[in-house]
């Protein structure tokens, strides 16, 4: 596969279903195949992005100091700032070149639940700052269910299987901005190559080149999305529970031509992350004579315990 396929997630609303079955095999297709899909018809207006990408802009422009503040030692880099360079892709040395923000789960009806993540950090200088990046991951989180719902039922599951794993879930979003580069990188890239940890990740700002994709054949492929388009790929959780049906395909992105160093980049990735007790045992369903289950037991939790650690965000 040499390009990225583009599903409508109104497909799958419509009372048509045929349709309805065109958007289930065509991004089941996509991600058996490369493991990412480009998506319109999503629950994000034009207002609510530009209204979050302003002040995001708003909250990297801060001094330093201002935004270390933010920085809140001992919960692993999941809430708030996390610094210029602190993380580095699994086996790398290096730090990315970025920074970046995590708002995180809006537990509301759960106290038990609620006790169980860090609460979200608020930026006393910019109160629209938070109130389009709790919009915006609702609205996110929205988007998600549809998608897993689509593929539980390529997966010959319920429909709602995922539904109460999902809910109240350890979901980030992850506000990233890529400062321009000011000396030649030695060994660092915007974001090294990794997959990610979670069921599927939502990606907002992959419009123009940057973000690339390892095909099945080793090549990398651009991923651009169009300005009304997320672009939605597997992760590692939901690569695992199918026994590698479903694809976590390995991304990067890369440092810009040398005439666009000066340029800042922004992206904003949604995490789906299920709640911590979620058993990503193998589906039995994903396994047969050809395909034998690949992968030990483990929940959600230990699960992305383990990475983290290795991600250096957790000691």
């Amino acid at each position: 596969m040499t390009s990225i396929p583009s599903v409508n997630l109104q497909d799958f609303l419509s009372d048509d279903p045929k349709r309805k079955q065109k958007f289930i095999d065509e991004i089941g297709k996509a991600y058996q195949e490369i493991g990412f899909v480009a998506l319109k018809g999503h629950f994000l207006d034009d207002k609510l992005v530009d209204g979050l990408y302003s002040e995001i802009k708003n909250f990297f422009d801060l001094p330093v100091e201002t935004k270390q503040g933010y920085e809140i030692p001992g919960i692993g880099g999941q809430r708030g700032y996390i610094s210029f360079g602190k993380e580095s892709a699994k086996g790398k040395k290096e730090g990315d070149l970025k920074e970046f923000w995590h708002f995180g789960q809006y537990v509301e009806d759960d106290a038990e639940r609620a006790k169980e993540y860090p609460e979200n950090v608020d930026v006393k200088e910019l109160p629209a700052f938070n109130e389009a990046g709790k919009e915006t991951y609702q609205m996110l989180e929205k988007t998600a269910k549809y998608v897993l719902r689509a593929l539980a039922l390529h997966l010959d599951l319920d429909e709602t299987y995922f539904d109460n794993y999902i809910h109240n879930g350890n979901s980030i979003l992850r506000p990233i901005h890529y400062p321009p580069i000011t000396e030649e990188p030695k060994a660092a890239e915007r974001a090294a190559a990794h997959g990610d940890i979670n069921l599927i990740t939502l990606l907002m700002g992959a419009q123009g080149r940057g973000l690339q994709v390892q095909n099945h054949e080793g090549e990398w492929i651009d991923a651009i999305a169009e300005p009304d388009e997320l672009m939605i790929n597997v992760g590692d959780m939901l690569s695992r529970h199918t026994n590698n049906k479903l694809k976590s395909t390995i991304h990067r992105v890369i440092n810009p031509p040398k005439e666009l160093w000066g340029t800042s980049r922004y992206s904003i990735p949604f995490f789906m992350h299920p709640i911590s007790e979620m058993k990503l045992d193998v589906l039995e369903s994903c396994i047969d004579e050809e395909n034998p289950k690949q992968f030990d037991d483990i929940t959600a939790g230990e699960f992305l315990n383990q990475r983290l650690i290795e991600l250096g965000l957790k000691k």
